[in-house]
């Protein structure tokens, strides 16, 4: 077996991606209530600030900054999937467990970026926000409403037209083309 190896920065700033394990599913987005409470419990149990994210149908992005000192953003995200299956079976959703007696809602690994500097943190934040359009789920940003952008448009960082849905109005983030 592969030893995984992950980079850790005490107090640093991440970007993940966190996928259901069935991509045709709408599960995040159906159920976005139970997943907003399953960060606030994360967060009551381990401090962490989620400075951008958007939730897709059947994954989410974002950039989480964690306190001086502490890197361990593994068990933040275990136990925020763990809090989001817990409340979807108390919802009465039926989960089926895999071969491996897990729950197979969530892909069992994450990936995850640190944010070198500024630009890379920005570079991150504005392909977060972007991500709704590449996917085809809105026109513009401001209509996907499961995105931080409504936070940073209503904290006057960034227009409501910011990135509105025309050719040529899209940001180069995130993603290196090849």
């Amino acid at each position: 077996m592969v030893m995984y190896r992950r980079a850790r920065l005490a107090g640093g700033s991440y970007f993940f991606t966190l996928a259901l394990a069935d991509r045709r599913t709408d599960l995040l987005v159906r159920h976005v209530d139970l997943l907003r409470d399953a960060f606030r419990q994360a967060r009551a149990r381990r401090s962490f600030r989620i400075d951008a994210i958007v939730v897709l149908p059947e994954h989410l992005h974002m950039v989480m900054s964690l306190p001086e000192g502490d890197g361990d953003f593994s068990n933040r995200i275990a136990s925020m999937k763990v809090s989001f299956v817990r409340s979807l079976r108390s919802k009465g959703y039926v989960l089926k467990p895999t071969a491996k007696r897990e729950v197979g809602i969530w892909q069992p690994r994450f990936w995850e970026h640190v944010l070198r500097d500024e630009r890379d943190f920005a570079a991150h934040v504005d392909y977060i926000h972007i991500n709704p359009l590449k996917h085809g789920l809105a026109r513009r940003v401001i209509d996907w409403p499961y995105s931080s952008f409504h936070r940073y448009v209503r904290d006057g960082v960034l227009p409501v037209d910011w990135a509105g849905g025309e050719e040529g109005d899209v940001p180069e983030a995130g993603e290196r083309q090849s």
